[in-house]
């Protein structure tokens, strides 16, 4: 992800145990979990102490995402796009067995995973337990490709699983919604919930927080090697601009906790509330995940993408959904909003999890360029 980590240091660590693949990343990325606190407290602190931020913060929005915090993904989501290699796509394409493995967990299981803790730890939150279902059914599109790179994930595998997860959402969604929040709980015999969300609205956010960097690193990588070629850009372009995706991750904590820190710290019984289930669902999703990948033969690079494609959500378009139907004081969006805070360090934790499990896949890999 970040600039230091060369393509031949990625390589050297893939042979190494976990303790030296961890020691082989870069400053920056070995104490990611550091940074991540502390911009979590900066956040906190910002809210609390500077009058009229959230107010400022929320003036000027992508829909009903705050601009600042739609910079900051974009930021993030560019460097990893830039570092694909678009001319191996076709290798990923052809791969069936990942292919129908990840659609079947991110629109099959992950949404009726997510309906099933809702309801086991949230019966009496009709409010929360429907803003997690929301959450549920938001497959992710964005954080996702800063965790597969750190965990030395397949970078091509995941473009075109995003990518894949992006289509199946403008379609699905809706529908989903509808049937989790309204059709089977009427089969169980449990209350329901309407959902009215437009398909342009959810194509719309799929093209910003998508499309725009998506575009952008293609376009960076086709260009920069037609005028400067393959070397100049992996050895001297990808490290200026590697950087950028944590400083945009860590600017968008630092906005998120600015926005809802204090939501979360004046009602902290509800968000252990609804952290439970979402603690349940990225350990279920992701360990699932990750060993249905070897037990296919997929590899360690793409089980670890596999694994980090299922077990995230989409968190922009969730809050979006429950703030333009329930009103962004609901209950819902609060459940929206706490989906990235645990999200976050949870997965940064999955990462070097899945770097120790490395170990478990024995068969030689190709080395990642």
């Amino acid at each position: 992800m970040t600039s230091s980590t060369s393509p031949a240091s990625s390589a050297s660590a893939a042979a190494q145990p976990a303790r030296g693949v961890i020691a082989g990343l870069s400053t920056l990325d070995r104490f990611l979990p550091v940074w991540i606190i502390a911009a979590m407290a900066a956040g906190l602190l910002l809210g609390r102490l500077v009058p009229g931020l959230n107010t400022a913060l929320e003036a000027v929005k992508v829909g009903e995402i705050s601009l600042p915090i739609a910079l900051g993904l974009l930021l993030m989501m560019y460097p990893v796009l830039a570092k694909v290699r678009y001319d191996r796509l076709g290798a990923v394409t052809g791969d069936r067995r990942l292919l129908l493995s990840s659609l079947l967990l991110n629109w099959v299981l992950g949404p009726a995973v997510m309906f099933a803790l809702a309801w086991i730890f949230l019966p009496d939150l009709p409010e929360y337990r429907t803003g997690l279902i929301i959450v549920g059914l938001a497959r992710c599109i964005a954080m996702v490709l800063i965790w597969n790179d750190l965990a030395c994930g397949d970078r091509e595998s995941a473009a075109v699983l995003v990518a894949l997860n992006s289509v199946f959402q403008v379609i699905a969604f809706g529908a989903l919604g509808w049937f989790y929040l309204q059709v089977l709980p009427g089969w169980l015999g449990l209350s329901q919930a309407a959902l009215e969300v437009s398909t342009w609205d959810i194509a719309q956010y799929v093209l910003i927080f998508l499309g725009i960097p998506l575009a952008a690193g293609y376009l960076s990588r086709k260009l920069g090697e037609r005028a400067r070629g393959r070397d100049w850009y992996e050895s001297r372009f990808l490290p200026r601009v590697g950087p950028l995706a944590l400083y945009g991750l860590l600017f968008t904590i630092v906005i998120l906790f600015a926005l809802q820190g204090g939501t979360i710290t004046s009602r902290p019984g509800d968000v252990a509330r609804i952290a439970l289930p979402l603690l349940a669902y990225f350990a279920l999703m992701w360990g699932g995940s990750f060993l249905a990948g070897k037990v296919i033969g997929l590899g360690y690079e793409r089980s670890t993408t596999l694994a980090f494609t299922a077990a995230g959500n989409n968190f922009e378009l969730a809050i979006a959904v429950a703030v333009g139907v329930f009103g962004v004081t609901s209950g819902q969006a609060l459940a929206g909003v706490v989906g990235p805070l645990i999200e976050v360090p949870v997965l940064v934790a999955l990462v070097y999890v899945s770097l120790a499990g490395r170990r478990l896949f024995t068969a030689k890999e190709p080395t990642r360029a």
